[in-house]
């Protein structure tokens, strides 16, 4: 692919931050996005972010789809908080409230939500959670981990394997420890035998009615926030009689919160999120994919009200995040 020029919006959705494109109308091959993908999320480099999020066209069942480029160029099943901020771009452009999303191997169903903080433009997700391990990528005879050890895994904690799609194992710990959890998300980055497709890894608190959530990221690594790894955890929790399912449950991070509520395996396993989608920035940027680099972009418009807002919901949150 030549050099080419993009539009992209600059959001996040709990502190999770993506460059996101309209590229509904953009024919690139996987490589070629593989390669703008970590030109653009590169940490070091003039955009940064936790990935790419594209917006894509829709087909007979859905209104629009979306696709994740990881930073390091590998293409995630969903991502909820990247969702969330797609889905708010595709309500605006089809000038619609709700829509069906088709996602790499699923679907979603997303609407708007009252704010969660003022002035902060809220959606919610739904999407159904699996249990099965082969889903979620196990090498392993059970064919559900519910609260148990995991065979072959380095760690003696009791985790729980959930498919939301994207594969995560949830252990509920007293008290978060960074550099256990980076730890086993490293080992688990590595493809091992056990889950050679690689697993998000999150330790989660439970803090009376709530959740505070920490996550070492498929693709990505330890990070402020996960929103499929806050579905994952909602889910988690109520399997494990720790919140009770069809309850509404905070869920806290070090980027934000969002609201959750889960239904148990015989009424449909739907997961929905409810959190923040906010737009940054808008600008256009000159992009080399074959050689993962871009120029600094050219910021047309910032969005400094819906920054404020959100960044004022966070402080508001406190000793919450840690």
């Amino acid at each position: 692919m030549a050099r080419m020029q993009f539009a992209f919006v600059k959001c996040h959705g709990s502190g999770n931050d993506f460059p996101l494109i309209d590229a509904r109308a953009i024919a690139l091959g996987d490589a070629d996005w593989a390669g703008v993908a970590r030109a653009l999320a590169d940490r070091d480099g003039p955009v940064g972010g936790d990935g790419l999020l594209l917006l894509t066209l829709g087909d007979d069942r859905h209104d629009f789809g979306m696709r994740m480029f990881n930073s390091d160029g590998s293409e995630a099943e969903t991502c909820l908080n990247g969702l969330r901020c797609v889905a708010r771009l595709g309500f605006e452009l089809l000038g619609v409230d709700r829509a069906r999303v088709k996602l790499k191997a699923s679907s979603a169903d997303v609407s708007r939500e009252p704010p969660v903080a003022p002035g902060v433009v809220t959606v919610r997700t739904r999407g159904t959670a699996s249990l099965s391990t082969a889903a979620v990528g196990l090498g392993i005879d059970a064919a559900e981990v519910v609260g148990a050890a995991i065979p072959g895994l380095p760690s003696e904690r009791a985790f729980t394997a959930v498919a939301m799609p994207n594969p995560h194992l949830i252990a509920f710990v007293d008290r978060v420890d960074e550099a256990e959890l980076v730890a086993l998300g490293e080992w688990c980055e590595a493809g091992p035998v056990l889950i050679p497709g690689r697993a998000n890894v999150s330790f989660v608190e439970v803090r009376g009615g709530d959740l505070f959530v920490r996550t070492f990221e498929r693709g990505v690594g330890l990070t402020d926030s996960c929103g499929s790894a806050m579905a994952a955890s909602v889910f988690a929790a109520g399997m494990t009689g720790r919140v009770p399912f069809g309850s509404d449950v905070t869920v806290f991070n070090k980027g934000g919160l969002v609201r959750g509520r889960a239904s148990s395996p015989a009424e449909g396993a739907l997961v929905s999120i409810s959190g923040n989608a906010t737009f940054v920035y808008d600008a256009t940027v000159d992009v080399d994919a074959a050689a993962s680099r871009a120029q600094p972009p050219l910021i047309h418009a910032r969005r400094g009200d819906e920054v404020a807002a959100w960044s004022a919901a966070v402080e508001a949150l406190g000793a919450t995040l840690d």
